[in-house]
């Protein structure tokens, strides 16, 4: 009875759908399902953002016995591949060498790992951090190669002082996104012959004229913070005056990371301030806030940010990011309302 009396609903529903279809222009019938949510605005440019992505020690690790560079991401790239841009920090120099042990503190990915990096749809990355020159000029060389081979772009270190703090410009759907990345680490080097390589760090006044210059280029200009006192659940004074600065000088977007937790998301002056996305992929498994994470969902419509959600991920196995539900969750995504 139940069955007969669902068949007859559907085939009402049928009937006025296809009433409903006939009677209305392409555009009036796209619209209209736009404001049901079952489809998509195709002129809406849609972001995802994670926090740091750390691919040595027991990452790398579980990724070789595992034989998969896919490993971290394959629960939640159906999500980050699915976007017009993905970006993260990437923390982790990517060249060859001996397996560095879960305690050391200078970091080495192996090359093989871009293939997950590309699997979970990076377009572009953040190299402006604390790890990005544990290896010096060779391992800051090499992966800018291996990111360069695999046509992820990257800001916020470089080779040559013109290099060091490049940014790094996306296009989607005709809008120009130019990505700047800043760290509160001061590590710039000179190599025998005197060229400067290192990351670009947290200059206040430079940091503000390269947000004036690139919004002069560009249609949107979002800017990462590497910065923040780690394991603390609430930004500091810095964070917020370096975030705020940048959105005094034209950007349109602030992306933080570096805490490893998740801290607070500030709408300051119309914009969106994301002090930590915390970690996404990491091995630090020894405590509940490290394992935990978000990810940023930023709608655009054109060059205007129309919403900001997020999505609550949990780290497994030392190495892969899982979204997750429940109250755990609940306390993740409570933190970042603004």
């Amino acid at each position: 009875m139940r069955t007969s009396i669902k068949f007859k609903i559907d085939l009402v529903g049928l009937f006025f759908l296809a009433y409903f279809l006939a009677a209305n222009s392409q555009h009036d019938i796209n619209r209209s399902l736009e404001a049901l949510g079952l489809k998509e605005n195709e002129d809406e440019i849609r972001m995802v953002a994670v926090g740091d992505v750390m691919l040595s020690r027991s990452v790398e690790k579980t990724m070789i016995e595992k034989k998969n560079f896919k490993y971290p991401f394959i629960k939640t790239a159906e999500l980050t591949s699915g976007a017009d841009i993905t970006f993260g920090n990437l923390e982790t120099p990517i060249i060859s060498g001996r397996a560095v042990n879960p305690s050391e503190m200078v970091f080495r990915a192996d090359p093989r790992s871009v293939v997950g990096l590309k699997y979970a749809g990076f377009d572009v990355l953040s190299l402006a951090n604390n790890h990005i020159m544990n290896f010096g000029k060779r391992g800051l060389e090499e992966t800018l190669k291996e990111l360069d081979k695999a046509g992820i772009r990257h800001a916020g270190a470089g080779i040559g002082e013109d290099n060091i703090d490049q940014g790094a410009v996306v296009m989607a759907k005709g809008v120009k996104f130019s990505f700047l990345a800043f760290t509160y680490n001061t590590d710039i080097r000179k190599d025998p012959k005197g060229e400067e390589y290192g990351v670009s760090n947290m200059d206040k006044e430079k940091m503000q004229s390269a947000v004036k210059k690139a919004k002069e280029e560009a249609d949107a200009v979002i800017v990462s913070m590497h910065a923040g006192t780690e394991y603390k659940t609430k930004s500091g004074a810095f964070q917020q005056d370096f975030a705020h600065s940048a959105i005094d000088a034209g950007a349109d977007l602030v992306i933080g990371h570096h805490p490893h937790v998740v801290q607070e998301v500030e709408k300051y002056n119309g914009k969106y301030i994301i002090y930590s996305l915390g970690n996404f992929v990491f091995d630090q498994m020894w405590s509940n806030e490290t394992r935990l994470g978000a990810i940023a969902e930023i709608t655009f419509d054109g060059k205007e940010i129309k919403s900001v959600r997020f999505e609550a991920v949990k780290i497994y196995d030392y190495s892969q990011a899982s979204l997750i539900e429940g109250e755990e969750a609940k306390g993740i995504l409570k933190r970042m309302k603004f």
